[in-house]
């Protein structure tokens, strides 16, 4: 297991993008702090350009007893993989959990890909994906995630069941030589692919949105989604991974 970039710091630290989630900024941290409970971590919460009370439902949860939590906010709204990028950037651990902002990740399965990650044989992942086993989404929405996530692991060949779950353990370092583009959070695993390394899914468990509106409508994880998955698909055939360089 690697160590913290600093010593004495979390050995985990949380990025939770969120975006007019002031209702549940709350009991999502108090879960995280249950699970985590004997742990060194942070919870950076990354406001997307919220308009409501988002911002501050965050400060009152660090004053309620929750030290480890840290706010950083967008002057303009920029996505999720924009908030996701800051949050990493700015984690203070060398292994990062990423989790929606909407309260349907359970924080209790956060130990479960921990303990993936410590497992014997797996010291050269460096991505640990949630699987959502089953889904608590409407049935419009599954259908869609089932067509997206199987277009993609035909063209892609990510070898993940669920790219789109929010729930990940991710290697910072890693992360931040990737290459970063708005909704390059749905192709994580691809990415990870192109750069080498090895990808693992974990089943964890999903719930219903307890309050606040989706993000995201057909047009965004469909029509944008396309164009997307192309451009991965034209950096992956570009990309040969595995050059070494010695000095002599």
């Amino acid at each position: 297991m690697d160590e913290s970039l600093s010593a004495g710091g979390p050995e985990l630290s949380v990025v939770i993008p969120v975006c007019n989630e002031a209702g549940n900024v709350g009991p999502l941290a108090a879960e995280i702090g249950a699970a985590l409970a004997g742990r060194r971590y942070e919870i950076l919460f990354v406001d997307d350009g919220s308009t409501d009370a988002t911002a501050e439902s965050v400060r009152r949860a660090r004053a309620a007893g929750q030290p480890q939590i840290r706010l950083l906010r967008h002057s303009v709204r920029s996505g999720q993989s924009a908030a996701i990028c800051t949050g990493v950037r700015a984690a203070h651990a060398t292994w990062v959990a990423t989790l929606d902002g909407d309260g349907q990740n359970d924080p209790a399965d956060i130990p479960k890909l921990l303990a993936a990650r410590d497992a014997p044989g797996n010291g050269d992942v460096r991505l640990f994906m949630g699987h959502r086993v089953t889904r608590r989404d409407t049935v419009w929405r599954r259908v869609q995630s089932r067509i997206a996530n199987g277009v993609r692991a035909r063209l892609l060949g990510d070898a993940t069941p669920d790219t789109g779950c929010g729930i990940k353990l991710l290697h910072r370092a890693t992360f931040l030589e990737l290459p970063h583009f708005d909704h390059m959070h749905r192709f994580l695993p691809a990415l990870h692919r192109r750069a080498g390394v090895r990808v693992i899914s974990v089943p964890v468990s999903h719930r219903p949105r307890a309050g606040g509106t989706s993000k995201y409508g057909m047009f965004d994880r469909l029509w944008v989604g396309i164009v997307d998955l192309f451009g991965v698909m034209w950096l992956t055939r570009r990309h040969r991974p595995g050059l070494a360089v010695r000095e002599e």
